[in-house]
């Protein structure tokens, strides 16, 4: 007789990473349909921008909006950046977690490696279409254009259609879904998605056409490009028992100095001897070996040692004169009478992690007087339009009493 503990083990089974999120989308930003054509739209022009500032190419980005049916649309993002070399493009679209900026310690839109893949499997759960991308490099004179879908059981992707095609661009990719979701002009649509990321990326051209065919022109307004971000080793400030013991165990350094001077940034040899005397443990010992209580040790350790605080060239801001540019080139319809300087504060680290805030402010002019503030925030040059209950930027704004600066604001709290 099969006793229950069998048979509960019987049923067990192992599921891919695919499987997990195609049964669970909300997770990935398709919690709704409102939300779905947002997210296929983000994430599209996301890689765009990265891409083109990565190759050091001012960005052009198209993105087009076509309703198929009552709730079927075909989604289109084309951007001029260097293109995807034909042997990976497979990978980059139809496999989730597959990615160069994951293990990445610099600022950049996405880092996950499911933005652009989650919309090629929302695409084939909601409408059974593959997804078209055509991508073409500098070097080659044809582009490469495939229909791909993703094997969810496996992670892999599976190539519907592949050829070489003619396009009079020098260089760049286009991606084309389809996907069923809701198209709206509210507060949290994918116009005001591009307004704002228009506003923080004024070295952009973006280009928009909306299902009614009508098209919206964000122009450049400056030829900088942002600062390049350059990665960065693991500040020692804010790491945690297991990232430490995993790093010892995965390092090439022979001796404990080596691996605190060598796997992680602001660390000195003398600053490496003093931590290892804090926690007791022999200069030489071997990381590979390293024991939990030595472990926590070394963390205890670092909390009494004086270390410099991480490189910030991991970051890219926006800086002040851009800010000013880009609030002035968008909102310039509506006649502001001022544009506060924008502010830079002075870089922080939090969890080993540097971050920068930057904050402008647009005033009076046509405007509306009647309706609460607009606030519009980002992450990493990406607009937030959900969750503002949650978000700690929005707690500060709620936080100050606007009245004595002349704003309605009841009872000296809230959005004014």
């Amino acid at each position: 007789m099969t006793s229950i503990a069998e048979e509960l083990a019987q049923k067990q089974k192992e599921i891919s990473i695919s499987e997990f999120f195609a049964r669970n989308k909300h997770i990935l930003g398709f919690d709704s349909l409102q939300k779905a054509l947002l997210t296929s739209v983000k994430e599209g022009v996301d890689n765009a921008l990265d891409a083109c500032e990565d190759a050091g190419v001012l960005p052009e980005i198209y993105i087009e909006i076509s309703r198929l049916s009552k709730d079927e649309y075909c989604v289109v993002t084309e951007d001029n950046g260097p293109g995807i070399v034909t042997r990976v493009l497979p990978k980059v679209f139809g496999s989730l977690l597959y990615g160069s900026r994951f293990h990445a310690i610099k600022q950049s839109r996405g880092q996950q490696g499911i933005g652009i893949s989650g919309v090629v499997m929302y695409a084939q759960i909601t409408t059974g279409k593959p997804t078209r991308i055509r991508t073409k490099v500098k070097e080659e004179d044809v582009a490469y254009e495939v229909e791909l879908m993703i094997d969810t059981k496996k992670n892999k992707p599976l190539i519907v259609s592949k050829d070489f095609v003619m396009w009079n661009k020098e260089h760049g990719t286009r991606v084309e879904s389809f996907i069923k979701g809701r198209y709206v002009t509210a507060r949290q649509s994918v116009f005001e998605y591009l307004k704002s990321t228009a506003i923080v990326n004024p070295h952009a051209t973006i280009i928009f056409k909306n299902p009614d065919g009508r098209k919206t022109i964000f122009e450049r307004v400056t030829d900088e490009m942002p600062k390049t971000a350059v990665e960065i080793k693991p500040h020692p400030y804010g790491i945690e028992l297991g990232t430490l013991m995993k790093m010892a165990k995965e390092t090439k350094s022979y001796k404990l100095t080596a691996f605190l001077q060598s796997d992680f940034s602001r660390i000195s040899y003398r600053v490496a001897k003093e931590i290892c005397h804090h926690a007791e443990i022999d200069e030489g010992a071997k990381p590979k070996t390293l024991k939990l209580d030595q472990a926590k040790g070394i963390l205890s350790a670092i909390k009494k040692v004086r270390i410099m605080a991480p490189p910030l060239d991991c970051l890219s801001p926006i800086q002040e004169r851009l800010i000013k540019k880009g609030l002035k080139n968008v909102l310039s319809n509506m006649k502001p009478e001022f544009y506060c300087p924008p502010i830079t504060r002075e870089p922080k680290v939090h969890g080993g992690h540097p971050f920068v805030v930057e904050v402008g402010v647009v005033y009076g002019g046509e405007l509306s007087s009647e309706k609460p503030v607009d606030i519009l925030r980002y992450a990493n040059r990406v607009p937030l339009l959900f969750q503002q209950g949650g978000c700690a930027i929005t707690s500060a704004v709620e936080s100050v009493d606007w009245r004595r600066y002349g704003l309605d604001q009841r009872g000296g709290h809230g959005i004014p």
